[in-house]
């Protein structure tokens, strides 16, 4: 999937680009155009505000982001299904799964977090040990 980001807000532009990462392409080549700005010409248009008619509502977080994104590309795709890679940061379409009880759902999360967490000081203990 290809993504594109055009908005207003540097803050949400750049927080957009570094939790997208591989998924970023252009404008003109893109599956999903991510907005700040309500746009309404435009069906790859995938609008993020504060407001409850938005796609997505700020503030979100990554998993959020990504499972709104994988719904919205369904939506446009009929039967044409992708998933984001999985990989050991970006777990998030493990989450869609409609048979798992919510528990198992919740579960897999806070272990993925606390992965993630515990590479995080893995990583600054050996940074401040090889100075």
């Amino acid at each position: 999937m290809r993504v594109a980001v055009e908005c207003k807000s540097p803050l949400l532009q750049k927080s957009l680009e570094l939790f997208l990462g591989k998924h970023l392409s252009t404008l003109k080549n893109c599956d999903i155009a991510i907005r700040d700005a309500r746009c309404l010409d435009d069906k790859r248009c995938f609008y993020i505000s504060s407001s409850k008619d938005s796609d997505l509502v700020k503030p979100f977080s990554k998993s959020q982001l990504f499972l709104a994104l994988e719904n919205r590309y369904k939506s446009l795709n009929k039967g044409n299904l992708y998933s984001f890679p999985k990989s050991n940061e970006d777990e998030e379409s493990d989450f869609i799964d409609d048979e798992q009880p919510d528990f198992e759902i919740l579960q897999k999360r806070i272990e993925s977090l606390t992965k993630e967490y515990q590479e995080n000081i893995l990583k600054a203990v050996r940074a401040f040990y090889e100075k």
